[in-house]
């Protein structure tokens, strides 16, 4: 799983700095590194878009912007550079699959903390029960339907998510269900997904917002 540090325009003001960082995978000595959504190979010492690698470790990687050092750790929430919670109003998220695959990503649900799991199989954003009295949703009030899982058919309820976000894109007024299933972690299906433009390039995974 990859990381992903919001920045504001640091440096000269005639050095493009990357505004995005990510680490999708290392080999000895060299990071697989992300940068504005453009895969980049770094050996340490070297530097891309005001992003230097100065060092490879056992669980990710560390980087310096703007003279500022920033610990990669893999599947790690979002950093901050400038040491400000992000606004949210970014427009694209890279991911890289983790095991199996998968993307997961640290994200929220209208302010609190949650793990998704990207399911283009998913109509709606899933979560479980527990979860959703955790952030204080009121799943009883919303429409009761059935859905079908691995387990047969359960009740689930419509409810509606005032924000989701994930890394610095917040979208909002997304619809969700709440299953009696315990969930290990939130299904990112697609009332947020269609959003969003998609493109896979091997273990990455790009999303650009589109509204």
């Amino acid at each position: 799983m990859k990381l992903l540090l919001a920045a504001a325009m640091l440096g000269n003001a005639g050095l493009a700095v990357a505004q995005t960082v990510s680490m999708s995978g290392k080999l000895g000595d060299k990071a697989l590194l992300v940068i504005d959504g453009a895969p980049k190979t770094l050996t340490v010492g070297a530097s891309a878009q005001g992003v230097k690698l100065l060092a490879v470790t056992a669980d990710g990687a560390v980087v310096e912007v703007g003279g500022k050092r920033v610990a990669l750790v893999l599947g790690a929430a979002q950093v901050n550079l400038g040491g400000e919670p992000g606004a949210g109003g970014g427009s694209r998220i890279v991911l890289s699959a983790g095991s199996g695959g998968h993307f997961v990503t640290e994200g929220s649900i209208n302010g609190h903390a949650i793990r998704f799991l990207v399911d283009t199989g998913a109509t709606t954003v899933s979560i479980g029960r527990a979860e959703a009295q955790r952030m204080g949703i009121d799943w009883q009030k919303g429409q009761r339907v059935n859905a079908m899982t691995a387990n047969g058919t359960v009740v689930v309820h419509r409810v509606r998510l005032a924000s989701v976000r994930v890394g610095d894109v917040t979208v909002y007024d997304v619809e969700a269900t709440v299953s009696p299933v315990t969930l290990p972690v939130a299904l990112l299906g697609n009332s947020f997904l269609s959003r969003f433009q998609m493109k896979r390039e091997n273990d990455l995974l790009t999303l650009d917002k589109r509204f």
